[in-house]
């Protein structure tokens, strides 16, 4: 995703998406060479720092409700909403670093982390940790991972894919050293001052944000693309103003800000793609449905441990151990899936990945001992690779590059929706049956049935478009079918899709 920080990597994506335009208006002299390699290791710093800090937060969950005699249910609204802004955030973080730039959007993020978990120390309410270590801290993170990795595209051109999949390894650091670091401060020195000291951790952030120094624009380096187009609408208001319309005419103003409005919203949020394209519907709403149960195992795995006997250092060490095979397998997964035999088939491989999260979560059910879970981990660590090296191949494949990142933007939104409210449901459920297997049995139900109709509706939609393809190209031309089986002509070169490679992180 796939751990909370992978999912929270949904993000990354629109973040890449931008380095093609980035890199265009770049001066050559810096790139890929001296302070680039500096910016990527402050990158690997970064994303170890953002992503990697939301795994941590099962460390706590125990304590936070004896500390604030909250219910499960309660509790789980806290980091629901740090992993649902993570997500949410992406258009305005985009907003932001087009606005005052990368660098400003990585430190401002970096100070908006390291305040919120300062202001988590002195909570006196469970709510008010919702708005402190959940609003303000993971809106810190999404602007420092996004614009974090943004930067990536100004300073690497040749080796952009190495460096992208490079720092895509600081959220396996971070989801392998955050639990072991929050669980010895937690024996030590409490909770309180180890929000406080985390606060401390995340303004370094701003430190990576100050190694990102910005590259000046080349003399006339602005590529054809940055000359203004025509706008929407922009032909309708001359027509008006032709007519002898004044330009503050209140009903042409109107106009003017339904335009805009509807231009920013075709922008970031691709409305017309979800109704249009029926591939990035399925995907969309089958990823949407699966983020319900997606977190689940991730924050509630070691209070389950804990409450079954195994002792906190040992369950801590579950978490780790699954950030720690992703640092391996997961790159291993991408190259896999990369390769032209899965071209077109890689959303069934990304169904199988899903299905064997949610079978997996059975293990846990079967038994509580430690030697079972951490078998559970491996199982479970080994698919969340699977998810997080295709979820965005996958969307590549079923969406125009062009239209990529505002079709990003709202897949990104609709996920955060379900992960805010599937957390605290599931805490409620627990706290209705004081049973935790109802955690797996959830997030098994959840995750099986979105990857098996991801699976069966792209088999129908395949086959459905197969059968139209064919009796289309019959109709066109009969005699073709009728005289020859297939044409020896080579295909033009322009109908080649381009070939475009992108590494991403989630």
């Amino acid at each position: 995703m796939v751990s909370l920080p992978q999912q929270a990597g949904l993000e990354e994506n629109r973040a890449i998406m931008s380095q093609g335009e980035a890199a265009g208006r770049c001066a050559a002299k810096p790139q890929d060479q001296g302070w680039a390699w500096m910016v990527l290791l402050a990158a690997v710093v970064l994303q170890g720092l953002t992503l990697g800090f939301p795994c941590c937060i099962g460390v706590f969950f125990t304590d936070l409700q004896h500390e604030f005699q909250a219910s499960y249910s309660e509790t789980s609204w806290f980091p629901s909403i740090m992993v649902a802004v993570l997500h949410g955030g992406g258009p305005l973080c985009s907003i932001l670093v087009k606005r005052f730039g990368c660098r400003f959007a990585v430190m401002l993020g970096g100070l908006l982390s390291g305040l919120g978990m300062v202001s988590s120390s002195f909570c006196k309410s469970i709510s008010q940790l919702y708005l402190t270590a959940g609003l303000i801290t993971g809106l810190g993170s999404c602007f420092s991972f996004q614009a974090g990795v943004t930067v990536l595209g100004y300073y690497f051109v040749r080796w952009r894919t190495l460096a992208n999949a490079v720092a895509s390894t600081g959220v396996s650091l971070g989801f392998t050293l955050w639990p072991l670091l929050s669980q010895y401060l937690l024996d030590e020195m409490g909770w309180r001052n180890t929000f406080l000291i985390f606060g401390g951790v995340l303004l370094n952030c701003c430190v990576c944000g100050a190694i990102m120094r910005p590259i000046q624009l080349a003399s006339g380096s602005l590529p054809q693309s940055a000359k203004p187009k025509e706008q929407p609408g922009s032909r309708a208001e001359e027509a008006q103003l032709s007519n002898g319309a004044s330009p503050h005419h209140p009903t042409l103003q109107q106009h003017t800000k339904r335009t805009k409005c509807f231009q920013m919203l075709q922008k970031y949020l691709a409305f017309d793609i979800f109704c249009q394209n029926k591939g990035y519907q399925i995907y969309t709403i089958g990823v949407t449905w699966m983020m319900m149960g997606f977190a689940l195992p991730h924050v509630y795995l070691v209070p389950y441990a804990t409450h079954n006997g195994v002792e906190e250092r040992k369950a801590a060490l579950l978490i780790s151990i699954i950030g720690f095979i992703n640092i391996f397998i997961r790159p291993f997964t991408g190259l896999l899936s990369g390769h032209r035999v899965f071209t077109g088939r890689r959303i069934y491989l990304f169904s199988l990945a899903v299905l064997l999260c949610g079978l997996s979560n059975f293990i846990c059910v079967i038994s509580a001992e430690f030697s079972v879970l951490i078998l559970y981990c491996i199982i479970l660590s080994i698919a969340m690779s699977g998810v997080g090296a295709l979820t965005f191949q996958v969307l590549m494949d079923v969406v125009e590059m062009d239209r990529f990142s505002s079709a990003l933007g709202l897949f990104t939104i609709l996920e955060s929706i379900t992960l805010l409210i599937g957390l605290p449901l599931t805490g409620l459920l627990v706290d209705i049956t004081s049973d935790f297997h109802y955690v797996f049995y959830n997030s098994s139900f959840f995750l099986i049935s979105a990857a098996l109709f991801m699976g069966l509706s792209f088999c129908a939609l395949e086959k459905k478009n197969k059968l139209r393809d064919a009796s289309k190209a019959h109709l066109d031309n009969p005699s073709r079918y009728q005289y020859s089986e297939t044409s020896t002509e080579p295909k033009a070169e322009s109908q080649s899709p381009p070939a475009v490679e992108y590494i991403t992180s989630i």
